[in-house]
């Protein structure tokens, strides 16, 4: 079972790893980072850098996609003919399609959101019926073999269930276990919802700002 996770520059490290620790320990999984170019990518604080070890050009025909988000990569993708034909392509074939976050984004340039609904970042969220989706704040999604994943962290989430999917949900719940997967944040404003208003503010602020 192939699985490509694309990466490209100012992308978002956990949209892409947090998936990867979850997909990559399924049986049989062959899991490949790919790039329309490969290479390292740099994520979105400019710090760390993820390693593209295969050319998209080089995995046409994928069994799982994984499409993670980012900040200005994610605008640079959405308008890259090379990333957008291979998405259409290798998502002819494709056992699952799935997004992180912004990612949802791509593939809604691509045209395999139009008619389903989805999810993205809280912050993005109306960006979504642009590309013929509906917009939806669960977070994780699935239409057919097209799974989309809120912001970040949810694409954890997102990748157990594909898990149980895939190999069974023994499977997945002994990969949770494995990584130790069991959220108790000290805080409880991981949504919009329950953040404080001005918390809100300011990140939709400060979200505004990396997106120019």
């Amino acid at each position: 079972m192939q699985i490509a996770i694309l990466l490209f520059d100012r992308l978002t490290a956990l949209d892409a790893v947090g998936p990867y620790e979850v997909l990559s320990r399924l049986p049989g999984a062959d899991t490949r980072f790919v790039a329309v170019e490969p290479g390292p990518k740099q994520t979105d604080n400019g710090v760390l850098a993820l390693v593209a070890d295969h050319a998209t050009a080089d995995v046409p025909s994928p069994d799982v996609l994984v499409v993670p988000g980012g900040t200005t990569g994610v605008e640079v993708s959405m308008n890259d003919d090379r990333t957008l034909d291979w998405l259409r392509a290798a998502h002819e074939t494709s056992t699952w399609t799935t997004s992180v976050c912004t990612g949802s984004l791509i593939l809604g340039a691509a045209g395999i959101l139009k008619g389903l609904k989805a999810t993205t970042h809280w912050a993005a969220m109306e960006r979504l019926r642009q590309f013929g989706a509906e917009p939806t704040s669960e977070r994780v999604v699935r239409q057919g073999k097209v799974i989309t994943a809120a912001g970040v962290s949810s694409g954890i989430d997102m990748a157990l269930t594909l898990a149980a999917e895939i190999a069974g949900p023994d499977i997945a719940q002994a990969i949770q276990l494995g990584i130790e997967y069991d959220p108790q944040p000290p805080f409880d404003s991981g949504s919009p919802q329950k953040a404080k208003p001005e918390i809100v503010d300011a990140l939709r602020a400060l979200v505004g700002r990396r997106s120019r």
